[in-house]
């Protein structure tokens, strides 16, 4: 625990330091404005505004921004604002502060990551341990062959694929679940199981692909890591002395095996709170995922890194 806070001064001092030399920035993104030319358009045209702006226009902005002061005290004082929770004010997103838009997006990600976590463990587990006791079986050739189908398919490709399939998007297939978003438009307006049901509606398939990445890398372990403890020397003296195999499976093996499924965990954390940037971005879920998205095509420092610092 004495190594994470200089850890994470060091990795956001290098964030911090490359998010600066990237172009594109808050000041650049507002002389385009005010030169009247977007994102999308030619920034080498001229337009009749663009003979009004001086070095000294981008100088007030840079002032304005704090971007006027040497590189180490900006992050001196961005890492004292950090210290006191207060991670600044987001460019791209004006009058909202960046802990702000974190606190708003945080709470789907975490329900998202947080509800794909807890279903994998619980089906992948008894799963593996299935599949280890029946090894060799056609179950096992089976249920193996169709879990390594679904960990072919990337994640994100598999939500267009069931969007098409289970939205209605196209002819003739199953409209079941809603295209996009996290909540119905009425949501504010339903009662307490109405709305449980509507987020659980709207859940189901992000929470499928969820799963569907580490569903497989899971399962083959927790199968391997109940054949291995089955075959050790301990396992083997309790069945030598009388004890049936499937009880000394679940009596002695089982906890022992659960120790590789546990190193697992920090990736878990990770999706937690960061989100998916892709899963979210195919059903339009408006978590932190997005946020990191709306992040790298705005160059939003501030905002940038309070999401590294979560």
């Amino acid at each position: 625990m004495i190594l994470v806070i200089p850890t994470l001064i060091g990795i956001t001092i290098v964030c911090f330091m490359i998010s600066q030399f990237v172009p594109g920035g808050p000041v650049e993104q507002l002389l385009l404005q005010m030169r009247g030319i977007s994102a999308g358009d030619n920034i080498g045209a001229k337009s009749t505004e663009t003979r009004g702006l001086t070095e000294e226009h981008k100088k007030m902005l840079e002032k304005h921004f704090g971007f006027d002061k040497p590189l180490i005290i900006r992050y001196f004082n961005w890492l004292g604002g950090v210290a006191r929770l207060d991670f600044g004010e987001s460019y791209k997103y004006p009058n909202k502060s960046v802990w702000q838009l974190i606190k708003e997006r945080f709470p789907v990600s975490l329900i998202f990551g947080l509800t794909g976590f807890i279903l994998q463990y619980l089906i992948c587990i008894p799963l593996g341990v299935w599949k280890a006791m029946k090894h060799g079986s056609a179950f096992d050739t089976i249920t193996s062959v169709i879990i390594f189908i679904g960990y072919a398919v990337p994640a994100f490709a598999f939500g267009m694929l069931l969007k098409m399939l289970f939205c209605g998007t196209t002819d003739g297939l199953f409209d079941w679940f809603p295209i996009a978003g996290f909540v119905s438009q009425n949501f504010e307006y339903m009662t307490f199981f109405e709305k449980v049901k509507d987020v659980a509606w709207h859940m189901f398939l992000p929470v499928v692909c969820y799963m569907i990445d580490a569903f497989a890398a899971l399962t083959i372990l927790m199968k391997n890591s109940i054949i291995e403890q089955v075959n050790s020397d301990y396992v083997r003296a309790v069945m030598a002395k009388g004890c049936s195999y499937k009880r000394a499976v679940f009596s002695h093996a089982f906890r022992n095996s659960l120790i590789p499924i546990a190193t697992g965990f920090g990736s878990f954390m990770t999706l937690m709170f960061a989100g998916s940037v892709l899963i979210e971005r195919v059903f339009d879920i408006p978590g932190m995922g997005q946020l990191v998205l709306d992040v790298i095509t705005s160059c939003d420092y501030n905002l940038f890194m309070g999401i590294i610092v979560i």
